[in-house]
């Protein structure tokens, strides 16, 4: 894990290369110093996940406005979430490194998945399969008129 910092999109991580059509349909919602996207390979409908617009690893070496940007999107997608699927609870976290867990190591990211009691997340761990009920373009249909709709009432 690096805690370098770079204010240049990196050329190779997801985070950062985002100027790709299919990709832009991804992102929910964007800020002036952070985002949300949909993950690609989604746990559960609704899988998100917050990330800074600057290349950067760590909480340590982010900003104080990029952790406050981090921490609202991270509250309206909580409150997305909760209005279009309401899960049972929600899964939020940040994987710091390969040994916690993190796919992309070097891009600091927030991952919010929504949970029910007997969802099928389990078949990732014993099928080695995704199960999504949901559309990728659904989701993003579905849940960006609610971050609008957050992002006017914070104002």
């Amino acid at each position: 894990m690096t805690g370098a910092a770079s204010t240049e999109p990196t050329k190779g991580c997801i985070f950062c290369e985002r100027d790709t059509p299919a990709r832009n349909d991804l992102i929910v919602v964007q800020g002036r110093l952070c985002y949300v996207i949909l993950n690609l390979y989604p746990y559960n409908s609704g899988h998100l996940m917050v990330a800074p617009n600057r290349h950067v690893a760590t909480l340590a070496a982010s900003t104080e406005d990029e952790r406050a940007e981090l921490m609202r999107f991270t509250r309206h997608a909580e409150m997305a979430l909760t209005e279009a699927y309401q899960p049972q609870g929600i899964n939020v976290g940040i994987n710091l490194g390969r040994p916690a867990g993190a796919g992309i190591v070097d891009h600091l990211h927030i991952h919010l998945v929504p949970r029910w009691n007997g969802d099928t997340s389990f078949i990732s761990v014993v099928g080695n399969t995704r199960v999504l009920p949901e559309d990728l373009a659904q989701t993003a249909e579905r849940l960006r008129p609610i971050f609008e709709r957050l992002a006017r009432d914070a104002s």
